[in-house]
């Protein structure tokens, strides 16, 4: 049973809750989540042509109808993953998902 807080107020605030199941009770959240899983999923089918320590400078970023962005720490890691982008693009493609295109982006601080 779920016990509820009392602010100054007498409203009750409900008890936290994990994210996980945060994200699964709400339906706007269900969907980011997924979306989430998603951009992740990608990350790891593009992560073995990623040369050496390329990897730790790239982040996965949102994935929408048109295509998913990876996000570079600096302008160098951007130019490399252009170049990459073919490979990147044909991996993705190769696991049935779509859409397969990507997007670089550069982190800004």
């Amino acid at each position: 049973m779920r016990r509820a807080h009392f602010k100054a107020t007498g409203l009750a605030v409900p008890d936290p809750q994990p994210i996980a199941q945060a994200l699964q009770s709400h339906q706007g959240l269900a969907r980011l989540g997924l979306l989430l899983q998603e951009s992740n999923r990608r990350m790891v089918i593009i992560a073995p042509a990623l040369p050496g320590p390329l990897g730790r400078h790239v982040k996965p970023g949102p994935i929408d109808e048109e295509g998913w962005s990876l996000l570079a720490t600096n302008a160098a890691v951007a130019a490399k993953l252009r170049h990459l982008q073919p490979r990147l693009e044909a991996m993705i493609e190769a696991e049935g998902l779509s859409p397969s295109r990507i997007r670089i982006k550069v982190l800004q601080d």
